[in-house]
């Protein structure tokens, strides 16, 4: 099995696909379409949403039980293969995306053909994971709310762990807007956006709750047109990052709550939640399961581990549906030089999401709402 997963991988990571390239992203579907067609016996539906490709497989009649979910899309660009060669050595593989994700599609494949039945399995993969989701999100919503479990095929956490939760992300901007001035000959005539903006970041900082893992952080800031005129434009973006949907709820009353200091200033604020939380209650039981099915298989003891970067686990969470996440490959260096995977945790790691979805289907009924896009 594991020599057929390794040729699998190598498929993928040798076609590239950086995000951005919209024919690259296409090309490696076709890559994926032949790898999986290959492996499950099924073509796969081609979804292609503002330009970007996504793949979607559906085993059985009925409406699915149990999503699967990996992207194709990766963030290395065109040339970077010349550089960092796809290669195996001392049970190490390298390679620009093999362990974020591509490594992850290719054991979903392996994982779904063990499968003694795969009726009620939606594999979906999609083409823009690295950029957010902003086209497939509502596809993947949409398969979540009509399945009673997601796996997510993203790489495990440091160790080996399952990401057990996520922390959700809000992105705003928010924008201050003076009035301009001469500023040696009568600044007093101005209002100067800078300072008003001043008052807003410390404000902003102070939303930032250390105990609740909240982080809000002003970023990127920009103001003013010359170094003599009193600025009456100043901009700051901020990024939030959350583990519960309360505690995005209260920064996103707060930040919707500023109002300006400085008289005649006036504040606008675009942006908000963009990725839900995947709280740690929504992966429970899913991992429970999973820690069980790793001692029947007799493999290492998993542990769970909470993670700070989003993926499409927060979408599915998001929907209310149950959601396991880092059931990818096990190894290091996602979005670097060093990117690798270690062989020797394939096998066991790609025995055990058979053995998952295996039970999961046949403890699972249906959800009785299959709504948006089937």
């Amino acid at each position: 099995m594991l020599d057929s997963l390794l040729a699998d991988t190598r498929a993928l990571v040798e076609c590239e696909s950086p995000s951005t390239d919209l024919a690259a992203v296409a090309r490696c579907a076709d890559v994926v379409t032949r790898v999986g067609a290959a492996r499950l016996g099924a073509e796969p539906e081609r979804i292609v949403l503002d330009g970007r490709t996504h793949l979607r497989w559906r085993f059985g009649a009925g409406p699915s039980r149990v999503l699967v979910v990996g992207h194709h899309d990766t963030v290395w660009p065109i040339g970077t293969l010349d550089r960092i060669p796809y290669a195996v050595r001392s049970g190490v593989m390298r390679g620009p995306g093999c362990l974020d994700m591509k490594t992850g599609v290719a054991m979903a494949f392996q994982a779904i053909a063990a499968l003694p039945d795969p009726d009620g399995i939606t594999l979906l993969v999609t083409g823009d994971e690295e950029l957010g989701s902003p086209s497939s999100r509502p596809l993947i919503e949409a398969e979540a709310r009509a399945a009673g479990a997601a796996l997510v095929l993203e790489a495990a956490a440091d160790g080996g762990a399952l990401k057990t939760g996520r922390k959700g992300v809000s992105i705003y901007e928010l924008i201050a807007a003076g009035r301009a001035a001469h500023a040696g000959l009568a600044p007093e005539q101005g209002v100067n956006a800078t300072v008003e903006l001043a008052h807003q970041v410390l404000r902003i900082a102070a939303l930032g709750d250390a105990v609740a893992g909240t982080t809000v952080t002003p970023t990127l800031a920009r103001a003013g047109t010359t170094t003599n005129t009193v600025p009456a434009v100043a901009r700051v973006a901020v990024d939030v990052r959350i583990r519960t949907l309360a505690e995005q709820r209260r920064v996103d009353d707060a930040m919707r709550a500023l109002t300006a200091v400085l008289p005649g200033a006036v504040l606008e604020l675009t942006g908000g939640p963009n990725r839900p939380p995947l709280e740690e209650a929504t992966s429970s039981a899913l991992f429970a399961r999973a820690r069980a099915l790793a001692r029947d298989l007799g493999l290492p003891a998993l542990s769970g581990a909470a993670v700070g970067g989003a993926s499409d686990g927060n979408l599915t969470a998001g929907q209310g549906t149950l959601t396991l996440d880092g059931l990818g490959a096990v190894g290091g260096g996602a979005h670097a030089d060093d990117e690798h995977v270690l062989l020797d945790f394939l096998p066991g790691r790609t025995a055990l999401l058979t053995s998952l979805m295996a039970e999961l289907l046949a403890a699972a009924p249906a959800r009785p709402e299959t709504t948006g896009a089937r």
